[in-house]
């Protein structure tokens, strides 16, 4: 199995502007006509090219829309998982042409909370940890950009936080032949990388010093669309799971526990696919995020460093502690084992 990593951005899904059909090198069309080219899961050149019709569209004067829909659950010590709220949003992606033969990917993305029982869009959510009615803060990053190319891609900055610099390889992506013509990707990233939120400035805010994330995605397509080169962008759906620390504007502090999303995930043909309430709100903020960028610009930066950019540390109440979870239980009695 391949040890390539990539972010959530990095697997969500968009596509492209500049001018001109732009043909994917590595997959040869056959004299048939019908777009019918080879298949090679050991071929660096292959791995980029698929994987940049896979999360963009090689035909640079078009975007993708990526959609993404789910539940994120809290995890705490002897309690079972509570669901906290669902989340759903989109983002835009345009595909540039490199030099080398690379595509960078130029990216944008929103994602709301909505509340379990009623659907609608949270502004402010009643935290059951703490009982405390507190400011809903989507996730919106504008960009994060990044470059698909022959090598594994080093893993995301985060302006300067995280340092890790893995040796460079030759990309291979972890595709798998399944039943029903079927071709599955599995990706993967693990960081643990200094918190943008200082625990001494963000006391609320702040999960601590050190900010843990886990990201797991399965991308699912047909096989017959992965060999048809005459398909600049390859349609899918997937699931993303995802763990880290609770979210700032929850106002948890370095209270035990942590989040757990459970999505799903895929490409659509544009807005009018995606739930016109997510539509509506993104419009509302602004209309940039209806579509992708149009130029490189940076820094690209998660949802967290936008958070501490982007807001201000809350006041502590006197007395305030982050919340505990409940203590844990004696042995059971023999009849209940």
């Amino acid at each position: 199995m391949s040890d390539f990593k990539l972010t959530r951005r990095e697997g969500f899904g968009f596509a492209a502007l500049a001018a001109g059909l732009t043909a994917v090198p590595a997959l040869a069309a056959s004299a048939t006509g019908k777009g019918a080219g080879k298949i090679d899961f050991k071929d660096p050149k292959w791995n980029r090219d698929t994987f940049a019709r896979l999360d963009g569209d090689t035909d640079t004067r078009k975007e993708k829309c990526g959609w993404i829909k789910g539940r994120a659950m809290g995890v705490r010590e002897n309690e079972k998982v509570r669901p906290l709220f669902d989340v759903e949003g989109f983002s835009f992606t345009r595909l540039q042409k490199l030099d080398d033969g690379s595509w960078r990917k130029l990216l944008r993305e929103i994602v709301f909370y909505r509340d379990l029982e009623t659907g609608k869009i949270l502004e402010t959510w009643r935290n059951p940890y703490t009982n405390e009615d507190v400011k809903v803060v989507p996730i919106a990053n504008d960009p994060f950009n990044f470059t698909i190319s022959e090598f594994e891609p080093e893993p995301p900055s985060y302006g300067g936080l995280n340092q890790d610099k893995p040796p460079r390889r030759p990309l291979l992506l972890d595709w798998q032949e399944a039943p029903g013509g079927m071709i599955l990707l599995n990706t993967r990233i693990d960081l643990y990388y200094p918190n943008a939120l200082r625990p001494d400035k963000w006391v609320r805010e702040s999960s601590g010093w050190m900010n843990r994330v886990s990201e797991y995605f399965t991308y699912y397509m047909k096989r017959e669309d992965v060999a048809n080169t005459r398909l600049t962008h390859i349609p899918h759906v997937g699931s993303w799971t995802r763990i880290t620390p609770w979210l700032p504007w929850m106002m948890m502090g370095q209270a035990q526990g942590h989040i757990n999303y459970v999505t799903s995930y895929g490409s659509v043909d544009g807005e009018r696919e995606l739930a016109p309430d997510i539509v509506a709100a993104a419009r509302a903020m602004d209309e940039k995020w209806l579509h992708a960028p149009t130029e490189d610009y940076g820094p690209s930066l998660s949802s967290l460093e936008n958070f501490a950019r982007e807001q201000t540390p809350s006041p502590v109440p006197a007395g305030w502690n982050p919340p505990q979870p409940p203590k844990a239980v004696g042995p059971l009695p023999a009849t209940a084992k």
